[in-house]
């Protein structure tokens, strides 16, 4: 009779949830997963609920994925149990002489959308001679995986260990009116009448820029376009005609010991990380926390490190490749997803969470979830779309959930739209 009564009310407990699984499952099946434009994609979903421990639905979350820029999740992640709430700036070291710096990889530094430039202040105002400290890096100047053409799109600015203006120029074209900022490099400017809209480029392997624009468009044009960083001597002359100063470099720098100059909040640089889905912003992330830890930048050993140590609980050992999900190397499944982000709710508050995500209307979901319920990263690739983040129900449950589809042959608003309306029928039943 005991045993009779417990399973009796076992099986009450778990009535709600199989119920939940099964409406979400039947959604799923009629809304997303056997219909144009899912019925010949990849997919896998991971619907969670912290607060009970119970999944609501699964369907091939144990699968792997190509997350695109859902990456960032993971090198949010890093920045924020590793970097501490400001960004490294740079190691310096004075003496009566001179001031000796070094580059963490801050990528605020003379970033148009930062007017607080701690480093800079401090270049400006010394009256020693400056020394450059070569950094340690391991990094090539684009992630594995990378492709090689896009070489002048500003989603693909080169990495290093020192960036300026966000390692792009900013060219400007109204009228008669043409600049470039930083004004070190040289525009090329053409007119042509049978042009339909303006072209910005630059030459493969070189930091020639060329702007070529039919003289009949009245328009303003403002483009980003990502210039070579090159080699330490290349940094030194940006740093000299930035400055107006004669900059050394120390080979041999002094053997003492260097503080650390920090610059802006880092939840600054996470927010537009998340919302503007900022692939620059997320591989310096991970620079930056290579560079606070050892001497040596690597993004690789970042990533080894945070995989072996801070997320152990992963249930799928990933594949994990850049910071910022360009390259198609990167594995995951929806599972470790959820994971991470369970892990981020566990550990910081929600208010701050909530800032630094995108929200329906805002960023890369300001075209969708207008009634703002769901708090999540976008990941968008040709054939690849990604949703993963928090959803709160109009019953005010939390769920934190991960739709990964990977080889669609339809527009990517389309695959979009599609998981809103599941995601949005959970939210309005729960």
């Amino acid at each position: 009779m005991k045993k009779l009564f417990f399973l009796l009310i076992f099986s009450w407990i778990l009535t709600p949830v199989a119920a939940q699984t099964a409406a979400i499952k039947k959604w799923a099946e009629t809304e997303l997963l056997h219909k144009t434009p899912m019925e010949q994609a990849h997919a896998g979903i991971c619907i969670y609920e912290p607060a009970t421990g119970k999944y609501w639905y699964q369907y091939q979350d144990d699968k792997y994925f190509t997350p695109a820029s859902n990456m960032k999740i993971f090198s949010l992640y890093a920045g924020m149990k590793l970097l501490g709430d400001s960004l490294p700036a740079a190691r310096y070291y004075e003496n009566d002489t001179a001031l000796f710096v070094k580059g963490m990889a801050d990528p605020s530094f003379l970033h148009p959308d930062y007017t607080y430039q701690p480093l800079l202040q401090l270049l400006q105002q010394t009256n020693k001679k400056i020394y450059l400290v070569p950094a340690m890096n391991a990094n090539q100047r684009y992630g594995a995986g990378w492709s090689w053409s896009d070489f002048a799109d500003d989603y693909q600015p080169e990495l290093n260990e020192w960036p300026m203006y966000g390692n792009v120029v900013r060219i400007r074209h109204h009228l008669d009116s043409n600049s470039i900022c930083p004004p070190l490099y040289d525009l090329d400017i053409t007119a042509d009448d049978t042009l339909s809209e303006s072209i910005v480029t630059r030459d493969e392997r070189h930091n020639f820029f060329y702007l070529k624009y039919n003289p009949k468009d009245k328009s303003v044009l403002e483009a980003e376009v990502p210039f070579i960083a090159g080699s330490v001597q290349e940094l030194r002359q940006r740093l000299e005609d930035t400055l107006h100063k004669r900059i050394g470099l120390a080979v041999n720098p002094p053997a003492a010991r260097f503080n650390v100059l920090h610059s802006i909040p880092a939840d600054s640089l996470y927010t537009p990380m998340m919302q503007r889905s900022d692939n620059f912003f997320a591989e310096q992330t991970l620079m930056m926390v290579a560079s606070a830890l050892w001497d040596t930048i690597s993004s690789t050993r970042v990533m080894e490190y945070v995989l072996s140590q801070e997320l152990k609980a992963l249930p799928h050992p990933p594949t994990w490749e850049d910071g910022s999900g360009l390259s198609r190397y990167n594995l995951f499944t929806p599972r470790d997803f959820v994971t991470v982000l369970s892990l981020l709710k566990a550990q910081y508050p929600q208010d701050r969470l909530w800032h630094i995500f995108p929200t329906g209307g805002k960023g890369t979901l300001r075209n969708y979830y207008q009634q703002q319920f769901v708090h999540a990263k976008t990941g968008t690739l040709t054939g690849v779309v990604a949703l993963s983040g928090y959803l709160v129900t109009k019953k005010n449950k939390s769920l934190v959930f991960s739709v990964l589809v990977n080889n669609h042959h339809e527009t990517a608003s389309s695959v979009r739209k599609a998981i809103e309306r599941l995601l949005t029928m959970i939210w309005r039943e729960y």
